[in-house]
């Protein structure tokens, strides 16, 4: 079994997790648009069968670096089945994760196109593509359980949380496991580091959405600064990344 197989049988989903999420049809609004988009596709993608379902995390099943994005995007995973492919955004990632050594190419367009994820994997707090990209609280208090679980089933010592969402479903996780979230709430910045005892530390990255990465509010090196501190706290003996301190 190639090594891009394995890892899709052993990482996405994990078996009977993956086909609860794929099969999930929990938010009636976010099932009426992922379908819609499905149905209706963009006009470059015509000749696609789009996924149009609930998009399950995939990468290395021993992973210490788990990457929180916010939900599939409407033409990306809503059409390829996997979060970050086929989409603008994919690629600035992607190109990133690579000159991180945490990914084997710097682009995926597809499924099967050989993409291979090192000690990283990628989940989010929302499964399907939502309208304007803003799921509301309560669709992602349905799909808290899915996160929960995925993370259970990984050695994850560094969550990278692209943005405000992603930064507080992170949090909320955190709260669910029993973990005292300091108050103030600890806010959200590019940059951000949080670590408190008995959980992974957190880090912050603005998302690399076109918003962010067209406009210079996000370059490539504002992103290897960071994947670059990810892999210091991942160096770190377990004990130090277990030490509760707070960054800013």
């Amino acid at each position: 079994m190639s090594t891009i197989q394995t890892q899709r049988r052993d990482s996405e989903g994990v078996g009977p997790l993956h086909e609860e999420i794929t099969a999930c049809r929990a938010c009636p609004r976010l099932v009426e648009w992922r379908e819609r988009i499905a149905r209706d596709k963009r006009r470059a993608y015509r000749d696609w069968t789009y996924w149009g379902r609930a998009v399950p995390g995939f990468g290395d099943p021993r992973a210490g670096l788990v990457i929180v994005g916010l939900a599939p995007a409407a033409h990306g995973a809503n059409r390829t089945g996997r979060y970050f492919t086929g989409d603008r955004s994919g690629e600035f990632l992607l190109a990133g994760l690579h000159r991180a050594g945490f990914s084997n190419q710097p682009r995926s367009d597809h499924r099967e196109d050989g993409l291979v994820l090192t000690d990283a994997f990628i989940s989010a707090p929302c499964r399907c593509a939502p309208p304007d990209n803003k799921p509301l609280p309560e669709e992602l208090a349905r799909c808290a359980p899915f996160f929960d679980r995925e993370l259970a089933l990984l050695p994850v010592r560094v969550i990278l949380a692209l943005g405000a969402i992603a930064w507080n479903a992170s949090l909320a996780w955190m709260q669910r496991t029993g973990v005292a979230i300091p108050s103030p709430r600890p806010a959200f910045g590019h940059g951000a580091e949080l670590r408190l005892p008995g959980v992974p530390v957190l880090l912050g990255s603005y998302h690399v959405s076109q918003q962010n990465t067209q406009t210079g509010r996000l370059t490539p090196a504002m992103f290897d600064a960071v994947t670059a501190r990810v892999r210091v706290v991942l160096a770190e003996p377990r004990e130090e990344c277990a030490r509760g301190s707070l960054f800013a």
